[in-house]
């Protein structure tokens, strides 16, 4: 099936969240000159002066719109019909007759004036990137200049997290200007004398020998294992590294404490990652009685409505070219105005039918969330699947237990022995509780997890075992234990 224009802009409409609608309906208030906002509407037609200006504004734009042949009329309906039926929508869509969607907003112009000037005002300097911070260091060297010149070479090279992207040798054919091996070298050790330590790396090794002091606790422990037992480290064999060095289990645990103190990225603090703030698109209040109702968080968006001048221009009478015009931005209007409005309406409906079915969740905490597929709250709204799909993507609730993505509450789950449906989240929030309190002594393998999870109702199947914990982060039973 072909969708049509219309269609496909309610959808779209549906599945933007609040910010993103805000700045869309801003977008259509600029390029649709029959579109104004409901509060700050009245004084701008006012001034008869002002009419007559945007009447032959109207016309400039219908005519060059026309002679440029981007406006194209409707051959399946006849002109006189659409105008008798825009003068009808005219007396439909009242002066006064804006989206419910929308709230009261008398200074919502000069509150989105003085929130885009506190914006540029408080916009922080940007922060020191990681080469500028060496280059700063580097320059304080007495060096020769071709030396210099490679060096600062090299720490434009070095990744996010302070390593050198390939191997000394690579980079000087790179470089591409004549310079010895031994003056590679030479800069090389120069930036990994700079802080933060281990910057200049050329592998995990050498960035965390790097960070060695004479200071060090352990320091000779630790550059064995560096040097020589990394991959028994991450395995957790310690045994093996006490029998091959013949450090006791006491010593090789003390070095490995002091190890984690080190930074294997040491170039990741400087990065610059910009805070992603959230705005909940939909608000969920507790009532007297307990039941929880939701309310959408749309105070700031403009109130939309078709503009009085426009609609007298039809009433009255017009040039065929301005008519044409006039016809189909205030199609494009009401289009748009409808769009938001089921847009509204759908998602406050779905959010509803969420939050009846996670009443649980909310008044008892996460373990207690019901399993829940998008066919089912599709049911109870009487829309397709699709539908609920857009209405929560991207969007946002505040509860009195945070603030969760819509998402969130959708989720498969299985039955328990006796028979009850249990959530996916459930027999996670589980299996991490049985790992917690396991003897880490003798952790628990894959296998005794199945049978532990099963004394809880949570008859699963080994690989599900493992692939939860694998998703989780939970390291096997041979790194979890500990000697």
């Amino acid at each position: 099936m072909k969708l049509a224009p219309r269609m496909i802009q309610s959808m779209e409409i549906l599945q933007l969240p609040i910010m993103a609608l805000q700045e869309r309906i801003e977008q259509e208030l600029e390029e649709n000159v029959v579109l104004v906002d409901g509060s700050a509407g009245s004084q701008a037609e006012s001034s008869d002066t002002e009419r007559e200006v945007e009447m032959e504004r109207a016309r400039e734009e219908a005519t060059s719109t026309l002679d440029q042949k981007e406006l194209v009329v409707d051959s399946e309906h006849n002109n006189e019909a659409d105008f008798e039926r825009l003068l009808n929508m005219a007396e439909e869509w009242p002066e006064d007759n804006v989206t419910s969607a929308t709230r009261s907003s008398a200074n919502y112009v000069d509150d989105l004036s003085e929130r885009r000037h506190d914006a540029v005002s408080n916009v922080a300097a940007a922060p020191q990137s990681l080469q500028d911070y060496l280059l700063e260091q580097f320059h304080f060297f007495n060096v020769e200049p071709e030396i210099r010149e490679f060096g600062e070479f090299l720490i434009h090279n070095l990744d996010p997290n302070g390593r050198l992207q390939g191997t000394l040798p690579e980079i000087v054919q790179v470089y591409g200007k004549a310079i010895s091996h031994d003056e590679a070298v030479a800069a090389l050790e120069l930036i990994q004398k700079l802080d933060p330590p281990g910057v200049g790396a050329r592998d995990l090794r050498e960035c965390l020998l790097l960070q060695l002091t004479d200071n060090t606790p352990y320091r000779d422990v630790l550059a064995t294992l560096i040097s020589s037992h990394l991959d028994d480290l991450s395995q957790n064999r310690l045994p093996v590294i006490q029998r091959k060095t013949g450090y006791s289990l006491e010593t090789i645990k003390a070095a490995l404490e002091e190890l984690k103190q080190l930074d294997p990225f040491p170039g990741r603090a400087f990065e610059s990652r910009p805070v992603q703030t959230v705005t909940p698109d939909v608000i969920l209040e507790q009532q007297d009685d307990g039941k929880y109702v939701v309310r959408l968080e749309d105070e700031h968006t403009p109130q939309l409505r078709i503009s009085r001048r426009y609609r007298e221009m039809l009433r009255n009478g017009a040039d065929a070219q301005t008519m044409e015009y006039i016809k189909k931005k205030i199609d494009s209007a009401k289009w748009l105005i409808e769009s938001i409005e089921q847009r509204h309406n759908t998602l406050k409906r779905v959010a509803q039918a969420i939050v009846d079915f996670q009443t649980d969740f909310l008044d008892r905490g996460a373990e207690f969330i019901t399993p829940l597929k998008m066919q089912q709250i599709a049911d109870v709204v009487g829309v397709h699947v699709t539908t609920v799909s857009r209405a929560v993507d991207d969007k946002w609730i505040q509860t009195p237990r945070g603030l969760f993505p819509l998402k969130r509450f959708f989720g498969g789950g299985t039955k328990t022995s006796e028979g009850e449906d249990v959530a996916w989240e459930n027999i996670r929030l589980k299996l991490r509780e049985v790992v917690d309190n396991e003897d880490k002594d003798h952790p628990y393998s894959d296998d005794a997890l199945v049978d532990e999870l099963a004394k809880h109702g949570f008859n699963l199947a080994r690989r599900t075992v493992t692939k939860y914990r694998k998703a989780m982060g939970i390291p096997s039973s041979r790194q979890r234990r500990q000697y």
